[in-house]
């Protein structure tokens, strides 16, 4: 029996879910989840090691590369072949308040972290 997936956290979910190719009419579609679009968002955007992106997702380092190289091959069908990309489902929760996350994340209030609230610098 497969060892079962554990919940990614995310720190929020992202504020547009489809980009489409102009003219893309009803083509086929790429599906990136949530947890590839955070790994994206934490190692490309945000400059995060593996390690620290890991840290933030609650997942070890060698699950994040294997999230990352799946979203990056994804991400470079749908550029590459006119593809919609889509980001929706898979297996995450939202970051709660009392957690200890990143500078990224606006859900926590790092009162946990002891860092003193969300205005505090970090």
């Amino acid at each position: 029996m497969p060892r079962p997936v554990k919940v990614r956290r995310v720190c929020e979910e992202p504020k547009f879910t489809r980009f489409a190719p102009v003219g893309a009419g009803k083509f086929d579609a790429e599906v990136l989840t949530i947890e590839e679009y955070e790994v994206i968002r934490h190692v490309d955007y945000q400059k995060m090691t593996h390690e620290e992106c890991a840290l933030q997702m609650a997942i070890s380092r060698t699950t994040v590369t294997e999230i990352y190289e799946t979203a990056r091959h994804k991400i470079a069908d749908a550029l590459i072949n006119g593809k919609v990309l889509c980001i929706e489902g898979g297996n995450y929760r939202v970051c709660e308040g009392g957690e200890c996350c990143a500078d990224g994340c606006r859900s926590c209030d790092g009162t946990s972290c002891g860092e003193g609230g969300a205005d505090a610098d970090a």
